[in-house]
């Protein structure tokens, strides 16, 4: 796990919320852990490296070596 939090808010509609929760439940992880595993396959899918330093792709980060 990462070293810092930071706190992310969302708005969404109840019902999904309790949906989502649901399905996190029935998986045996909580909403939380599931989102921020969604969050690490979004960037990875794009390519974004988000380890500490200035946001670069991992392209972008091969290149400048």
């Amino acid at each position: 796990m990462e070293d810092k939090s930071s706190r992310f808010t969302i708005l969404i509609d109840a019902d999904k919320k309790k949906a989502f929760d649901e399905l996190c439940a029935t998986q045996d992880v909580t909403a939380s852990q599931m989102i921020r595993q969604l969050i690490r396959e979004y960037l990875d899918r794009h390519g974004v490296d988000y380890a500490p330093g200035p946001l670069r792709t991992k392209k972008q980060r091969k290149n400048a070596r």
